[in-house]
């Protein structure tokens, strides 16, 4: 555990800014809000610009976790070496076939980045069109957005984003010479919907705020000043994204927020003509479609179908008083997504935490499911340039197996593996036992609880537990393989995920128990599956190291806050901790667009106070915290910087023992860390490293 107090660092202590605000009669104290540099738009595209004393406090605030976490280098360089041993270093995804062509992305032994390219669809030589490692060569971050050859298979249109700041430029590469055109594209999200004819395609370009609000059309060998307007939202909380329809035939403009969803269609033979709304959008209703011959086929909860249902419309009348029920609504069953092929109907199901693919045969309305047998598992169905074919492509893994991808027949129910993911330095799943246990939370719902941990492991409570939980925006953890977590399993311990409410592991009623008024489930959820581990022996309390991210590091912060006595330590990533201040301000890209998650707490005095009453950074208190990690990207345009500075300076400030607490910023990334396939192996290895220092298992 911690060295003694003579040898300890000494912490920063943050300077206080006094600066209260008061909203529907509340005053609320904020003495850390000067970690927002004012000019914070222009610090997401250029962090140079980042203010002095913040980049001061950053800089002293890194140092010290170095000086604390510092010993564990060597401990870290092992983890990674592991990690990076269980890669496959030249890794390539099944190639998926596209008339003449079969393409594919894999690596180059020892490549940071992705390759694109294609062979002749029944197999020959390898043509790359796109090399990563190459293009990534004069940036310090590199990351690629979309790729997507056009429909004549001669040009690839691609994106980039060379910041971390998740603005993406897009150009256009020619097969035949391997060189990008004079075109581009830029600020966008990434994304590119081909026209038919291949001289033009289809974007959305992101706004000073970096909201994706207007969808361009870029017609080849013009500028990008030049470029038609296609789609405007109005409403600043609604995102727009682009793809194509099941069929090929149209662009689909896909529009919604956390509630409702809205769709347009755009003829892609036709790219001149206005995009067609499909059903206007009305308050809690969502919908997403496919589209075969004259028909739709559209997923929706519309009519309190929680879990979703799946209706078909014409395609000439497609508005709501057209649709009628093809799979009705069952309760308990969520219909996570569906695919369409020519002749068949595909559905992914999860019922109690646990996924199934269900085919329809569309001409006899038969059906069947593809199901496993292990106790936890994860399935992926995984799409298809063709729509003609009767097979299906599928993923499946477990916590102990590693990832398998299946070709399936869905006429002849047959199926051939097309790939098992390699551990190149082993794996034995025998060596593992994955099991769920089901956690009693405060109000008698059952939490399931998947677990992994290796063979012969004594179960009398003195192991370590990892235990990692997310719960927010109906979003499922699967409990797939993941190498990564190895490298604490065969140290000695469990590795847990507890799948709470506000994600929809077991149904969209799941997600809207953990959400808004009810999102304190979320937190209590997380506590009450800590404290049945204990119960089961699997570890006891302060073994536990509690991790999360994103939304899932809004998590850590209020079961600290909650519950810290049961953790040894807790790893919040890029964690959601200022939730007040930052609903409050409507500027920030990800605001308007998360008040149906959370509320509005500048128009409504109840949600204030609800956030208010949760909020992590909000609720610090003067008691003892166990050892936190906080780790940030300063180009972060989702969860800002400031968040997890602010966090950690006011427990600093506050807490009354335990600790310590450390702030770790990563000065160019953001989001997502590091961009490379290895380099966010050293983020890994520092969470890794963290947990079993917690843990007094850093020496070990």
């Amino acid at each position: 555990m911690p060295k003694s107090a003579s040898t300890t660092p000494t912490a920063p202590v943050a300077p206080r800014g006094p600066h209260s605000f008061t909203r529907h009669g509340i005053t609320v104290t904020d003495d850390y809000a000067w970690l927002k540099d004012a000019k914070w738009q222009e610090v997401l595209r250029d962090p140079k610009v980042l203010d002095p004393d913040i980049r001061k406090y950053l800089d002293e605030e890194n140092g010290y976790t170095e000086s604390l976490l510092g010993h564990t280098a060597g401990l870290q360089k092992t983890l990674v070496r592991e990690m990076r041993g269980r890669i496959k270093e030249d890794d390539s995804s099944v190639p998926s076939p596209d008339g003449p062509f079969a393409y594919f992305r894999r690596f180059r032994e020892g490549g940071q980045h992705e390759l694109f390219g294609r062979m002749p669809r029944d197999g020959g030589v390898e043509h790359i069109v796109l090399d990563g490692d190459a293009l990534a060569r004069d940036h310090k971050y590199f990351k690629f957005g979309g790729s997507r050859h056009s429909g004549d298979h001669k040009l690839q249109a691609w994106s980039a984003d060379t910041k971390g700041s998740e603005y993406f430029s897009i150009r256009v590469r020619d097969w035949a010479t391997g060189k990008d055109l004079d075109d581009l594209v830029e600020e966008t999200d990434g994304g590119v919907v081909w026209a038919a004819d291949g001289k033009s395609f289809f974007y959305v370009k992101l706004d000073d705020n970096h909201r994706p609000m207007q969808v361009w059309r870029h017609r080849l060998g013009t500028r990008q000043a030049d470029d038609t307007l296609v789609y405007e939202e109005q409403d600043a909380g609604w995102f727009t994204h682009l793809h194509e329809s099941t069929s090929g035939r149209f662009c689909v403009i896909a529009g919604g927020d956390h509630e409702t969803s809205e769709q347009r269609l755009i003829d892609l033979a036709d790219p001149e003509a206005p995009p067609r709304l499909v059903a206007a959008r009305e308050e809690g209703v969502q919908y997403s479609l496919a589209d075969r011959g004259d028909e739709l086929f559209i997923l929706t909860n519309v009519d309190d179908a929680i879990d979703f249902k799946i209706v078909t419309a014409p395609l000439g009348a497609p508005e709501r008083k057209n649709w009628r029920d093809l799979i009705p609504y069952r309760p308990g069953i969520y219909i996570i997504d569906l695919d369409l092929y020519a002749g068949h109907l595909v559905r992914l199901e999860r019922a109690n935490a646990l996924p199934s693919v269900v085919i329809r045969d569309l001409t006899s309305k038969e059906e069947h499911a593809i199901a496993f047998d292990e106790a936890a598992y994860s399935l992926d169905t995984m799409g298809s340039y063709e729509f003609e074919t009767t097979n299906l492509r599928f993923s499946y893994s477990s916590m102990t197996t590693p990832s398998e991808v299946y070709d399936y027949d869905m006429v002849k129910r047959t199926r051939v593996l097309r790939k098992r993911q390699e551990i190149p330095s082993g794996h034995d799943a025998a060596d593992y036992v994955t099991t769920r246990i089901m956690a009693k939370a405060h109000d008698g719902a059952e939490v399931p609880v998947s677990i992994l941990y290796r063979r012969g492991l004594k179960l009398d409570g003195t192991a370590p537990l990892l235990l990692y939980g997310y719960g927010s925006y109906g979003m499922a953890m699967p409990a797939s393989f993941n190498a990564n977590r190895l490298s604490l399993v065969d140290r000695g311990f469990v590795y847990a995920i507890a799948h709470i409410r506000g994600g929809a592991d077991k149904g969209w009623g799941w997600y809207l128990d953990g959400k808004r008024e009810k999102k304190t489930n979320s937190f209590d959820d997380f506590a009450a599956s800590a404290r049945a581990l204990i119960d089961a022996k699997y570890t006891s309390a302060k073994r536990i190291v509690g991790h999360g991210g994103s939304a899932g590091g809004m998590l850590m912060g209020a079961v600290a806050n909650r519950a810290g006595e049961l953790f040894a330590g807790i790893v919040a990533e890029v964690p959601f901790v200022d939730v007040l201040n930052t609903m409050l301000d409507d500027t920030l890209p990800l605001t308007p667009p998360e008040w149906p998650e959370w509320g509005n707490p500048i128009e409504s005095e109840t949600d204030f106070r609800t956030i208010l009453s949760y909020s992590p950074y909000d609720n610090v208190a003067a008691k003892d915290y166990p050892a936190i990690l906080a780790m940030g990207g300063l180009t972060d345009p989702r969860v800002t910087y400031w968040e997890p500075a602010k966090w950690i300076a006011r427990l600093r400030a506050t807490m009354t023992g335990g600790g310590p607490v450390l702030l770790r910023t990563n000065m160019g990334a953001g989001h997502g860390g590091a961009s490379g396939r290895f380099d966010r192996l050293d983020e890994v290895a520092i969470v890794y490293a963290f947990a079993l220092w917690a843990t007094g298992m850093a020496e070990a």
